[in-house]
């Protein structure tokens, strides 16, 4: 069940109470007049079932309330109630399955956008994966791709994508390429730096590394796994299951090709840093592409 606390201006009172008595799987209708001070009006609470959300928003959004009031939603957790039991009943479809695109919407706009936090994430996380390729190290790299936050971006493109929306589109396009243009070239610097130190060697970056050479060496299995991972990418986030986000984040080669394109560049072994980039290009590419596509899938499939 989702939990909705509903600010509502006396002139719109009655149709907002017709929309929770016409959409399905709505409980616990609770009224409280003249509770809010600002905006003045009265404060309305209610359960629906996570399936009928979408529908009840679409509805309350139809009437103005964003625009005169406002609306909050959140998980409601643990409900105990027989009426609640029967909402979700009489709801069509299964709360599981179901796709709340206002709260997605929110989600990804909040983490697609370009704040010096998530520039910090983007580079800490390649000069991690910096340091994994130069020794050879998987478990850095697999540290550098749960660190880094380069999912939501490319979330927010696929979700504006589908919900066509072409400014919010391009805002999280803007935050992935200036997020990782900056993060390669702070971990040039870097390498730069650590070569200056002694910590980075040529014949260290030059010997056989059997864990990592598959980072500039993208094959067919680099696009079936994109492809998969933004499949699980979109299911997770529209299902709000984080655990599978974090599967996503480690079984796709961006942060650490980002990193060996990098150092690549610093030791001037370009062949390298071009299959680097190849390797950033198709996993990129190849989880847009699914993601828009599972979207596209999980819309047309709720709509029937």
């Amino acid at each position: 069940m989702m939990h909705l606390r509903l600010t509502v201006p006396p002139e719109l009172e009655a149709e907002v109470r017709g929309c929770l008595d016409r959409v399905v799987g709505v409980a616990h209708i609770a009224v409280l007049p003249g509770a809010s001070r600002d905006p003045a009006g009265s404060l309305v609470l209610c359960d629906v079932a996570r399936e009928s959300a979408d529908e009840l928003l679409v509805e309350l959004r139809g009437c103005g309330l964003p625009e005169r009031g406002a609306i909050a939603m959140a998980d409601a957790g643990l409900v105990l109630s027989a009426a609640a039991d029967r909402a979700e009943a009489a709801a069509p479809g299964e709360g599981a399955d179901a796709v709340v695109w206002e709260s997605v919407a929110d989600i990804t706009s909040e983490e697609s956008r370009l704040s010096v936090t998530y520039l910090a994430f983007m580079v800490v996380a390649t000069m991690i994966a910096a340091c994994g390729v130069m020794i050879d190290n998987s478990i850095l790299i697999v540290g550098a791709m749960v660190v880094g936050p380069d999912f939501g971006p490319l979330a927010g493109v696929c979700v504006a994508a589908v919900r066509r929306e072409p400014r919010a589109a391009g805002r999280s396009l803007l935050a992935l390429v200036l997020g990782f243009v900056g993060a390669i070239v702070l971990t040039w610097l870097f390498s730069l730096l650590m070569n200056a130190l002694g910590l980075f060697t040529r014949d260290l970056f030059e010997a056989p590394h059997p864990a990592t050479q598959f980072i500039w060496q993208p094959d067919a299995f680099s696009i079936v796994v994109a492809v998969l991972a933004g499949i699980a990418g979109m299911l997770s986030l529209t299902s709000a299951k984080s655990a599978g986000l974090v599967g996503v984040a480690i079984s796709v080669t961006t942060i650490p090709a980002a990193a060996n394109a990098a150092v690549a560049m610093a030791y001037r072994q370009y062949y390298e840093a071009w299959g680097s980039f190849a390797q950033l290009i198709v996993n990129l590419v190849g989880i847009l592409v699914a993601g828009v596509l599972t979207l596209l899938v999980q819309r047309r499939l709720l709509a029937r």
